[in-house]
């Protein structure tokens, strides 16, 4: 499971406040990879990873390179913000990374636009190499921004639908909902009501809760956010709208907005032993594969089930999908040892025993192909539902845009306002969603 550190929500809003990055340099192997990567070098590498156990398989995933690779040694620094790296790549120097992984997909568009991370698709062509058959189809989407493929996932994140098995077994529930309707039918049949407040809920379905957000809400609808001509498509898509009808919906048969905001406020934190999940305050939950540990280390009193989140009744084919993201790496334009940092690059993220002793370790989803289906993988046959998932070619992610993630905060700051009642017009109002999402990319640019 991922550090505190690794947080979805957080790291979108920090995404959002990241300042456009500029660089000369254009990264391409021709102008900026004169090294010889054979001879005797070191590199830098910057990380996010914090907690120890994280620490620890970074640098048993440097090691593993740096036993294959005997004449490149990697200086590794942890624990590094978007912000600093940001600020690095930039300015470049000595003491620039030249290579750095991000939590953070939603930084992926500014990295590409402004040139901060070299264009890696030649690296990949010169290696013989297709991304297009390493990685699942979500984790090449997120990687790329008009053409550029500046970024390669490193590990990922799938969601999924977390049950509490006790629960539904006294409701009378014999298998995990499949459908949008058969979910809302479950969340009721598991909601019991005590008093003005609830003595278990079926599911929080508020964008204020824990992962619901509106991009994970959505990912199940399979939208298309932007169009064509890279206009925002919130108005247009019709899953948009729907995705907001079913949040609305659930949110009113489950008690309305305020009864649910006074519960949840009374709730425990996502990241600590209290989570409502944890306690079985609530007995439904969307959540990310890390979730799974979590759970478990909180030592619940009633049996977890993992499943697929539901999908709209007119996608039933595609049940199995579910959001992906994680986490991604690149290598600085401003970095006079592209070729070896390429290669540190490529064991990271393509060799198949790294990523899965990697995902041994880190108890996220691996990153390619060939690593999800390797039977050197250890996990809680839970786990393996997350797998599936990010396997999943119907599975989704949110494109990545110029300005981040902010478009994804434009969307959900609606969604608050719709779910609260303070928007009543769903059409008005995604309409000035999109025309808002356009005039900030178009003053981004």
């Amino acid at each position: 499971m991922p550090g505190i550190s690794r947080k979805p929500t957080i790291a979108l809003v920090a995404s959002a406040s990241i300042a456009l990055l500029a660089t000369a340099c254009t990264g391409r192997p021709d102008s900026g990879a004169s090294d010889d990567a054979s001879k005797e070098t070191t590199v830098t590498f910057w990380h996010a990873w914090s907690a120890p156990s994280e620490v620890k398989a970074v640098k048993d995933l440097v090691a593993g390179f740096e036993k294959a690779h005997p004449n490149i040694h990697v200086h590794v620094i942890g624990n590094m913000t978007d912000d600093k790296m940001n600020q690095a790549l930039r300015t470049g120097g000595a003491k620039a990374p030249d290579v750095i992984s991000s939590f953070t997909t939603n930084s992926v568009g500014r990295f590409c636009s402004s040139g901060a991370l070299v264009d890696l698709d030649p690296f990949f062509e010169k290696s013989g190499i297709d991304p297009r058959k390493t990685f699942p189809k979500a984790m090449n989407e997120y990687t790329r921004f008009e053409g550029n493929r500046c970024a390669v996932p490193l590990l990922g994140d799938a969601y999924g639908l977390y049950y509490n098995k006790t629960a539904f077994k006294k409701a009378g529930i014999t298998a995990p909902p499949k459908t949008w309707s058969e979910f809302e039918r479950d969340a009721e049949k598991l909601t019991i009501p005590q008093g003005d407040t609830y003595k278990q809920l079926g599911f929080m379905p508020n964008y204020h809760g824990w992962e619901t957000t509106t991009e994970h809400y959505l990912g199940q609808f399979s939208p298309t956010y932007f169009d064509k001509d890279g206009k925002s498509n919130v108005a247009k898509d019709p899953a948009f709208e729907a995705a907001f009808k079913l949040q609305k919906k659930l949110v009113d048969a489950l008690g309305g907005y305020r009864k649910l905001e006074t519960y949840r406020s009374g709730l425990g934190d996502e990241w600590g032993p209290k989570h409502p999940f944890h306690t079985g305050q609530v007995a439904m939950q969307l959540d990310g594969e890390w979730r799974l540990g979590m759970a478990l280390d909180a030592k619940p009193k009633f049996d977890i089930g993992v499943a697929p989140l539901p999908v709209p009744d007119d996608q039933a084919d595609q049940y199995g999908k579910g959001y992906i993201t994680g986490t991604i790496a690149g290598i600085a334009a401003t970095s006079k040892k592209q070729n070896a940092a390429w290669e540190l690059v490529k064991y990271m993220t393509t060799n198949t025993d790294a990523v899965v002793n990697f995902s041994n370790a880190i108890h996220n989803v691996p990153s390619t192909l060939a690593a999800l289906k390797s039977p050197k993988l250890t996990y809680d046959p839970r786990f393996k539902t997350f797998l599936e998932i990010a396997a999943n070619p119907d599975s989704t992610t949110a494109p990545a845009s110029v300005n981040g993630g902010v478009y994804l905060t434009t969307i959900q700051q609606f969604g608050y306002d719709y779910e609260s009642g303070k928007a009543t017009d769903l059409k008005a109002g995604l309409k000035k969603t999109a025309a808002q999402i356009d005039t900030d990319i178009a003053q981004a640019k």
